[in-house]
């Protein structure tokens, strides 16, 4: 399933890290840049016997990363005393089954409760307490000022990390998700007489300064005015998951990250009509200040208006940060060229296992019932560019990749290069004009090799090439074929009636180096 591609010249004892050059990132696994096709299973399908629900899945979706909780109440049942038994069994599948993997930390929040704490902490309310809503009845949300837990945190993730850095020398993990979709729901902040003596104190001084507001000694309502209550909440969770990740990177530096549930990208309600805390796109430089060890904060994308999902990936891809889909969902497959054309380093559906389908137990051993209904979209785009993904993780990297996806309504785009344009064209064929397609699914991928010559790939769409000088011109060679070690390897050449009207591509995964030139014709 794993595909390195450009692997030849690649380290295997280098750190994943989080590299950024001319304002775009990158991560690099193997010491050179990776592009994680990846997929999320179902909240509960990280057991050993859940396991063989989840690689038939993993198999038939061509993924390189396969993103998988590790449990706080399974790793400490009793405080103190930890069981890496479950980790352990995940390296040894995941190697076996040559994929890499992004864990998620389930710990002191799950979609903004504690229901992954271990019952140790659970039955200690007077030590771990839930947070206080302003009518005064208990909320089921921790409270981020509890440094009893945030310690108890820190120590259980710190062991986890030094697992890691102990029995993974060879990086199966590359990345690691602390908390899951941090903030509380159904409440703005702490009112329990801790959260409200820190709210009528002074804003750290460290944090008006970051964000370029205030004077040093105000409060949080004389600096924030009606946002005091969400931008404190969502200091204090960010500070509170900043300390945790910090443990964890000085045993075992990984690069994380920290998900969030999303408001509205367009037209956002008051809270707390979404959950309040978390990193939603108006507190990022909150976060970014609060907790400088998350590498990244990242958007969990359950939105199907098109529209409205590229919003918030423009939320997200910020120079501060690099952009990364942990989760979706829906029929957005394409909008993976949409994260590309904005330098993402990952995508990832969700609930991407056989746990939840209701099927016979031996109809698991290759999953072909689901591919085409549940799989297929997602599987389309990762068998495609899987053995390029090295190719496309450097390309973009280097500024020199564009790609897009189609909208309702739309007919053509242009993707912009030096010396050419891309014409990207939806449902068109041959000479036809085009009118898009019936259901958008057109989606186009084109980078820049040199200075005449492209990497091209897409579906459901034609593209076509136009010099910026005007002259005309030809195809040099357009070449069907893949990468293996970095270098190109073709297996036939296109002409005639696969290029005579343009590049067309449908739905057979294909990848093409397609080579230009300008005719400079004597008179």
């Amino acid at each position: 399933m794993l595909s390195l591609g450009a692997s030849a010249l690649a380290d295997s004892s280098a750190m994943p890290h989080i590299e950024k050059q001319n304002g775009r990132y990158a991560l690099f696994v193997d010491g050179a840049p990776y592009l994680m096709l990846g997929a999320q299973v179902h909240n509960s399908s990280a057991w050993p016997a859940m396991l063989p629900k989840v690689w038939p899945a993993m198999k038939a979706l061509h993924v390189n990363t396969v993103e998988i909780p590790v449990y706080w109440e399974q790793i400490e049942p009793v405080q103190g005393k930890f069981d890496f038994s479950l980790v352990d069994v995940l390296l040894q599948q995941a190697r076996e089954h040559n994929v890499r993997l992004d864990l998620l930390w389930f710990a002191t929040w799950k979609n903004g409760s504690g229901h992954y704490q271990p019952e140790w902490m659970k039955l200690r309310p007077d030590l771990y307490p839930r947070m206080v809503g302003v009518d005064g009845k208990l909320i089921d949300s921790p409270s981020p000022h509890s440094i009893p837990a945030m310690k108890a945190d820190c120590n259980a993730f710190a062991h986890l990390m030094g697992h890691l850095k102990e029995e993974d020398p060879q990086h199966t993990v590359i990345i690691v998700q602390v908390e899951n979709e941090p903030g509380t729901w159904g409440g703005i902040r702490d009112h329990a007489s801790i959260g409200q003596k820190l709210f009528d104190a002074p804003v750290p001084a460290d944090l008006l300064a970051a964000l370029h507001v205030g004077q040093p000694g105000n409060t949080w309502t004389q600096a924030f005015g009606r946002d005091a209550d969400e931008f404190f909440h969502a200091y204090s969770v960010a500070h509170y998951i900043g300390q945790v990740a910090a443990a964890g990177k000085a045993v075992y530096p990984l690069p994380m990250y920290v998900n969030a549930s999303l408001r509205d990208p367009v037209n956002p309600e008051w809270p707390p009509h979404y959950e309040v805390g978390g990193a939603t796109d108006n507190v990022l430089s909150i976060w970014k200040a609060a907790a400088p060890a998350i590498d990244i904060l990242a958007p969990d994308i359950y939105i199907s208006d098109p529209q409205k999902y590229q919003v918030v990936l423009d939320h997200y891809a910020r120079p501060d940060n690099p952009l990364f889909v942990p989760e979706t969902g829906g029929d957005v497959s394409r909008f993976l060229y949409s994260a590309l054309d904005r330098g993402t380093i990952g995508f990832s559906p969700f609930g991407m296992d056989y746990t939840g389908f209701p099927v016979p137990a031996d109809s698991f051993s290759d999953g072909s019932e689901h591919l085409e209904t549940f799989l297929a979209p997602y599987a389309l785009n990762y068998i495609q560019l899987g053995p390029i993904m090295r190719e496309v993780a450097r390309l973009n990297f280097e500024g020199k990749l564009r790609a897009t996806a189609e909208l309702p309504g739309e007919a053509s785009t242009k993707l912009d290069f030096d010396g050419w344009t891309a014409n990207v064209e939806y449902g068109a064929a041959r000479f036809d004009a085009p009118k898009g397609n019936e259901k958008p699914q057109g989606r186009a991928l084109v980078a820049q090799l040199a200075p005449d010559q492209f990497l091209v790939t897409g579906n459901f769409c034609k593209i076509l090439f136009h010099p910026k000088s005007g002259l005309p011109w030809q195809y040099l060679k357009v070449e069907e074929g893949t990468y293996e070690n970095g270098v190109f390897k073709p297996y036939r050449i296109w002409n005639g009636d696969e290029t005579d009207w343009g590049i067309n591509f449908k739905e057979l995964p294909q990848v093409l180096r397609v080579s230009l030139y300008e005719i400079h014709q004597l008179q």
